[in-house]
């Protein structure tokens, strides 16, 4: 069994879903913002990203700001478990089969790719139903299987080919993180004595580093993050007839018909809206996730290795018992 690559990414998974969990509120008020659209004739419902909040007061739908939560953790839960596992188990495969000593960028890249891509394909349907229940209207968010069989299963994978686009945007992510991680370590271990053990990133450290290579790999891939929100979001609860919906529907859930839209309405600046909310939210997480991870991985590992020796104590003892 592969214990460091369970290890690894069970510290993701967990300190995913403690990071979605604390903010989750921003990030609805993010979704909505992002998925609304200026119309043909009238201004976009939000000019900015605190009209979603204040629209949650004003309708005292505040807890509303939280539907979707549990959708929402067990993608996150299940995606970030994917892919550390993923990641972990693909680089130490590459360093065996290449025999190096160490990852080099493109190598790195290509890597997080990879598991981006088994991440997206694995939890795609959760992922359009947790960004559907997000930009539904305020108390008015179904269940899990309920919105997920509104309608076909190809729905369910509504933005699925611009998810394995989006995989850059974790790949750029770690391989920063990882890179900015290693000569950090570096320098304190060539400062610190020779024979002295391993040293570990503080808290602080983690947290810094997490913003960062999270800042860079959001403003790279921004369009393409604000395309599939808009792909997946719900749709508005306006007077057309049901036929005109289905049409406008159907064309608002490609990626071309997305991108025109954007063009048509808001222009340029329209492919950037929302972006320093996703920053915002983005860094946050992703910094938060990786000082949780770096904090708690060292427990999870000494936990896997101590349920491990009591499994084997526990197979010897049988063994014996049935050889007496």
């Amino acid at each position: 069994m592969d214990l460091e690559s369970i290890s690894e990414a069970t510290s993701g998974a967990i300190g995913s879903l403690l990071s979605t969990t604390i903010l989750y509120p921003l990030d609805t008020c993010k979704t909505r913002y992002q998925a609304d659209v200026r119309a043909h004739d009238h201004q976009a419902k939000y000019r900015n990203l605190s009209d979603v909040f204040w629209e949650a007061i004003s309708t005292r739908q505040v807890l509303s700001l939280y539907q979707g939560l549990e959708t929402k953790n067990l993608q996150s839960f299940i995606s970030q478990f994917v892919y550390f596992y993923g990641y972990s188990y693909f680089k130490r495969l590459y360093l065996e089969t290449s025999g190096s000593k160490s990852i080099g960028t493109s190598a790195n890249l290509i890597l997080a790719a990879a598991a981006g891509a088994c991440t997206a394909i694995a939890t795609q349907p959760l992922d359009t139903a947790s960004s559907k229940m997000q930009t539904t209207a305020f108390g008015k968010s179904k269940g899990l299987w309920k919105t997920l069989t509104e309608g076909t299963w190809k729905d369910a994978f509504d933005g699925l080919g611009i998810s394995l686009l989006l995989t850059a945007n974790p790949a750029i992510q770690y391989t920063v993180f990882d890179q900015l991680k290693q000569r950090l370590l570096k320098e304190k271990q060539d400062k610190s004595a020779k024979g002295s053990s391993p040293e570990a990133l503080s808290a602080f450290s983690a947290f810094v580093l997490g913003a960062v290579s999270k800042s860079v790999a959001t403003i790279l891939t921004y369009p393409a993050i604000r395309c599939k929100v808009m792909i997946q979001a719900a749709d508005p609860d306006d007077d057309d007839d049901d036929k005109t919906k289905k049409a406008r529907r159907k064309t608002q859930r490609t990626i071309p018909g997305t991108l025109n839209a954007i063009w048509k309405r808001e222009g340029v600046p329209g492919f950037f809206k929302g972006l320093h909310a996703q920053i915002l939210k983005t860094v946050l997480s992703s910094a938060l996730l990786l000082m949780i991870k770096e904090k708690i991985s060292a427990t999870t590992w000494v936990l896997i290795l101590a349920i491990r020796r009591y499994l084997f104590l526990t197979r010897g003892r049988i063994k014996k018992g049935m050889n007496d």
